[in-house]
């Protein structure tokens, strides 16, 4: 196996480990239907963000590396366009979903009682869409890395 392989085998698997469990992070928490396991949920939610963090690193850097060990992939479409739209995915990390999230995990803390507060629902609704768009950009990512179209 070529250093280059090496990489190719830690991207793939570092898309599966790492992109997967984002895409059910949503869904954990909507199958909640009181505090207690929306708490939980939220727990859960949390470990498996720690999987999404550490892939998404791992496909980063070893996207990148392919890219100055076959410079030629600057060049094409399919690649700078799946970068392009990687960087901007994990940006929405600290810029879009991080300010939405907080009023969340503050409302789970000081939340008495076992019955949801509708204040929860709309705050979720808003973090849910901007998560669903970030999905969606991985899609398109992923779709960019198989099909290679440009």
């Amino acid at each position: 196996m070529t250093f280059y392989e090496l990489l190719v085998f830690i991207h793939i698997f570092s898309a599966i480990l790492g992109m997967g469990p984002g895409f059910v992070m949503i869904y954990i928490v909507t199958k909640a239907n009181n505090m207690t396991e929306l708490k939980h949920a939220y727990v859960i939610r949390n470990r498996l963000h720690i999987f999404v963090m550490v892939g998404g690193t791992l496909l980063l850097i070893t996207g990148v590396w392919m890219g100055f060990i076959n410079m030629y992939l600057f060049g094409q479409g399919w690649y700078v366009v799946s970068l392009v739209l990687f960087l901007i995915a994990l940006a929405f990390g600290p810029t879009v979903l991080s300010p939405r999230s907080k009023p969340i995990k503050a409302l789970l803390k000081e939340q008495q009682g076992n019955e949801i507060p509708a204040e929860y629902f709309m705050l979720s609704k808003k973090l849910f869409f901007f998560e669903r768009i970030e999905n969606m950009i991985f899609i398109i990512v992923i779709a960019l890395m198989i099909l290679k179209p440009f």
